[in-house]
């Protein structure tokens, strides 16, 4: 049995298409697409698109991410249109318009993943963790809470949400975290997604691949689809991740996310602070903003 996992695509559509042309070589029995296929991106519409149809087409399998829950907030009547609020999440708001607010298959997408093999092993995919979608796993975290986030614990837990990759095992559970093909934090901007392998002899096995793409059309798409101009400020630090390979917009809501939702200082000049930084600055400039 061969199993693909990617996850955390982010509307990046040139890593997709590099990562779907590696898999489909591989040729694997299922492939599993653990969750964020858009938002955080320039081509939400066109991945997920992609992904439709090859769910259609091979019966590749979705697993719904956090990413597809803050589109389906969007859709909320009481969603707010103005100000600091809204502002925060205006790159949802404007992947939610690329979508034109039709997000069915969204909200249509399971919380996991299961397959079980011919020994009675589980292999488990989930975006995050049992405890929620916005809640990672970190391999340095205490084996006992751990144990928590995997429970009932599988043989196999494969789990996204962070971008960053890795395998480690806590007591008899293999835990994989596939990484991300759109956004990699781990300081190497090439892609990742997870392959799993089982047979009778050596049981599971799981790798981690890395591919280069095309990282310079992603630019371009930052600018020909609108959403570096329309998509908010925010829009100007996921630029910078992409090409420092390092997660900003943590290091944002932990700083600035309170100020601005009490109209403390405005989201623009927020983000150009964090941009200004000593480690964020060589990686600013056009199409992006330039920091002095």
């Amino acid at each position: 049995m061969k199993i693909a996992v990617l996850s955390d695509i982010h509307g990046n559509l040139p890593a997709l298409k590099t990562a779907v042309a590696d898999i489909d070589a591989w040729q694997p029995d299922r492939v599993v697409v653990n969750g964020d296929i858009v938002n955080r991106g320039p081509l939400s519409l066109d991945c997920l698109r992609l992904i439709r149809q090859r769910r259609q087409q091979d019966g590749w399998r979705l697993v719904r991410g956090n990413h597809e829950d803050y589109l389906l907030e969007c859709d909320r009547p009481d969603a707010p249109k103005s100000g600091p609020e809204y502002e925060v999440m205006q790159f949802a708001h404007w992947a939610y318009n690329q979508l034109n607010g039709d997000v069915a298959a969204l909200a249509a997408m399971p919380e996991q993943f299961q397959w079980f093999a011919p020994d009675g092993s589980e292999f488990r995919v989930v975006h995050a963790s049992m405890k929620s979608r916005r809640w990672g796993i970190h391999y340095k975290m205490p084996l006992a809470e751990q144990r928590k986030l995997i429970a009932p614990a599988p043989a196999v837990f494969v789990t996204g949400h962070t971008h960053l990759p890795h395998i480690h095992t806590v007591d008899e559970t293999l835990i994989v975290n596939a990484g991300s093909v759109g956004a990699s934090f781990d300081w190497d901007r090439q892609l990742s997604y997870g392959r799993f392998t089982w047979d009778e002899d050596d049981g599971w096995q799981a790798e981690i691949v890395r591919l280069a793409y095309d990282i310079e059309q992603v630019e371009k798409d930052y600018v020909e689809s609108g959403f570096l101009r329309e998509a908010g400020a925010l829009a100007q630090l996921m630029l910078v991740e992409l090409r420092k390979a390092r997660g900003l917009i943590y290091r944002w809501a932990h700083t600035y996310e309170k100020a601005v939702l009490a109209g403390e200082i405005d989201i623009e000049t927020s983000v150009r602070k964090l941009m200004a930084e000593e480690d964020v600055r060589p990686f600013t400039g056009p199409p992006g903003w330039t920091i002095e």
